[in-house]
């Protein structure tokens, strides 16, 4: 059985949440795709955006198995979101901490089914964690020749 300690959500909520940031807990009811999940929210299901994390696209290699990882970590389970802001799809950026006090957006990077997203992210960790899973050829790194989404979205 994994030992699991909450301190890492309890320093992500203090390092990463600025004084008017809300914080708030539900059950995922679903799963768009690899960055983007549904959190219900004082009876409302809430699009939440993973803050600092660019998933592969539905139609892009490991697009599918990014979305199922992130299903198989979420998927109506109770988990907290750090919002961060609303993006211009009126979408909840955050961080979303898992019922054993992981945080979803480190572990998709870590598996390699995300990249840390530079320009939306000051959080070097992330890159730490992205060249981890390259080296590893983990996920989206065991493409020959992988393709950050960003760039398969200007195709």
């Amino acid at each position: 059985m994994r030992k699991t300690s909450f301190l890492p959500a309890i320093l992500v909520l203090f390092l990463v949440s600025p004084g008017w940031a809300e914080t708030f807990s539900g059950k995922v009811v679903a799963v768009t795709d690899g960055d983007t999940i549904k959190v219900m929210n004082h009876g409302q299901a809430e699009r939440v955006r993973l803050q600092g994390i660019d998933c592969p696209e539905k139609y892009q290699a490991f697009g599918k198995k990014a979305k199922q990882f992130t299903a198989g970590m979420v998927i109506s389970k109770e988990v907290t979101v750090v919002a961060q802001k609303k993006d211009r799809y009126g979408r909840t950026l955050g961080y979303v901490i898992l019922p054993d006090g992981r945080n979803l957006n480190r572990e998709l990077v870590q598996a390699g089914y995300a990249c840390r997203y530079r320009q939306f992210s000051s959080d070097s960790s992330l890159g730490e964690l992205a060249t981890e899973a390259r080296a590893a050829r983990r996920g989206l790194w065991r493409d020959p020749q992988p393709v950050p989404p960003w760039n398969f979205r200007k195709k």
